[in-house]
């Protein structure tokens, strides 16, 4: 009688497990990591008084000063995520309130019907979708640092990949991927080029021209990527990485919706009705609406939840849903989105821990250090893999922006380079490790909706993330030739 011993595959721990082991990790590094800061001062960028920490003024503290223990200990882990989460508050009243907003929008079938009706339309071309939203979506991200703006979007280019016949990866690739490139591509992104230009006193724009080469080169490469990986997945759709999770996923999304206003007689509820091309219109024109508010109005989360809310509730009104059917739905499209809420919460209580142990400057100031006095193609280099480490603790690109180049700046000058290319490094390293970031709530968004686990997603992630990284390291090189 002979056995056999079954090897067991590697299973990535649940995201909730790993963001909590990184807490864990973080209250450990408190202990062994000396505290220390900065010294700052309040200064106007762009017409806004922030906080910037000085240069050559970093001091050690002792682990207990003014009556605070910066250790962090058993309490300090267990208190983390109810911190996390009220720190992330409007982050995630936000997504609850988009996630109602679309269980109503949702439950009406009319995207669904709409989403199929183009794909008849569409047929064999329906792929050249693809890299004209990718298009559209890297240049949001490079002007004016479209991210959370993509959360909405999640769920309906999801169903159109399915329908299409591609998988749920794709439509992460085509939003997520597209929007990160932008954001390495920055050309005059508010949100890290302009304030990482204010706060390490870069005037102007000298780098403008480069910045758009290499937007241009970085959406070129993730286009190719995607539209390879979706031509695979297309002619084998069993070769999909998510080929199981997303059977789960068609029989929710696109089996029908109960309550559905586009049934004909016999009851079906293919038809695309006038009614699903109101509802349909009314979308749009929010969509539109949330673009102007964000260019011209300055909106940012409470201001595009608003908008979604009212969006939500018309639309309930349109389909004749009854009062109690819009709340019902709304509560259902809310649960759907619980879990990315949590997430983004947990994320933020590794940032919780670290900045009350006061070992971020500490970090900081040992990897200025050790960055130095190095050769242009050296220093860029590491420096681009240290902004991209820093990403992990900081993913907000103007928190990163704000920690980092008030130190990271007058390097520049001691290897005679352009700060502005500290600012690039700051935007590309920020973009890039926010591909494969566990702490990325955009990305775990669209995970969580797509039902992807993030083992999975770094598997693709993770290919992208190398490529993009060895095109970023020659970019930024160069750059210091210019």
């Amino acid at each position: 009688m002979s056995t056999t011993k079954k090897r067991k595959s590697f299973t990535f721990p649940h995201s909730y497990a790993l963001l909590f082991f990184m807490v864990i990790l973080a209250a450990a590094s408190t202990w062994l990591i000396p505290s220390g800061q900065f010294d700052s001062k309040k200064q106007m960028v762009d017409g806004t008084e922030r906080t910037v920490i000085l240069p050559g003024t970093f001091h050690e503290i002792g682990k207990i000063s003014d009556g605070l223990d910066h250790r962090q200990g058993l309490a300090a882990i267990l208190e983390a995520p109810g911190n996390g989460i009220i720190q992330a508050v409007e982050v995630i009243s936000f997504v609850l309130i988009l996630g109602g907003a679309f269980g109503i929008i949702l439950k009406t079938g009319a995207i669904d019907r709409g989403l199929r009706a183009l794909a008849d339309s569409l047929g064999a071309k329906g792929i050249l979708v693809i890299p004209m939203m990718m298009l559209l979506v890297s240049l949001g991200g490079s002007t004016y640092g479209m991210s959370e703006e993509l959360i909405p979007l999640f769920i309906i280019f999801i169903t159109f990949m399915l329908t299409m016949g591609f998988d749920s990866m794709t439509a992460i690739l085509t939003l997520f991927l597209a929007s990160q490139v932008g954001y390495i591509g920055s050309t005059i992104n508010p949100f890290n080029v302009l304030i990482a230009q204010g706060i390490g006193e870069v005037h102007g724009n000298p780098l403008l021209m480069w910045r758009i080469v290499c937007w241009a080169i970085f959406t070129l490469i993730a286009v190719a990527f995607t539209m390879r990986y979706a031509y695979r997945v297309r002619k084998t759709p069993e070769s999909s990485i998510v080929y199981d999770s997303d059977q789960r996923l068609r029989a929710r999304l696109l089996s029908g919706n109960e309550g559905a206003n586009g049934k004909d007689e016999t009851g079906k509820t293919d038809t695309f009705t006038t009614r699903d091309k109101i509802i349909i219109g009314i979308f749009v024109l929010g969509l539109a609406v949330m673009v102007y508010g964000i260019l011209a109005l300055g909106w940012y989360m409470t201001e595009i939840g608003a908008l979604f809310l009212a969006v939500g509730l018309i639309i309930g009104i349109v389909a004749r849903f009854s009062l109690n059917q819009i709340c019902e739905s709304f509560v259902s499209g809310c649960g759907d989105f619980v879990y990315a809420a949590v997430i983004i919460g947990l994320a933020r209580s590794i940032l919780v821990i670290l900045q009350d142990g006061m070992i971020i400057d500490t970090i900081l100031n040992w990897l200025v250090g050790l960055l130095g006095n190095l050769p242009k193609g050296l220093f860029t280099t590491i420096l681009l893999a240290v902004q991209s480490i820093l990403t992990l603790f900081v993913p907000s690109s103007s928190g990163s922006a704000a920690l980092t180049m008030p130190v990271m700046g007058p390097l520049a000058d001691l290897v005679h380079i352009n700060r502005d290319v500290i600012v690039l490094s700051n935007q590309f390293g920020n973009g890039l490790m926010n591909i494969i970031n566990p702490t990325g709530g955009v990305l775990l968004a669209g995970l969580s909706v797509a039902g992807i686990s993030f083992g999975k997603w770094l598997k693709v992630g993770g290919k992208i993330f190398a490529i993009l990284f060895v095109a970023a390291a020659i970019l930024l090189w160069v750059a210091t030739l210019l």
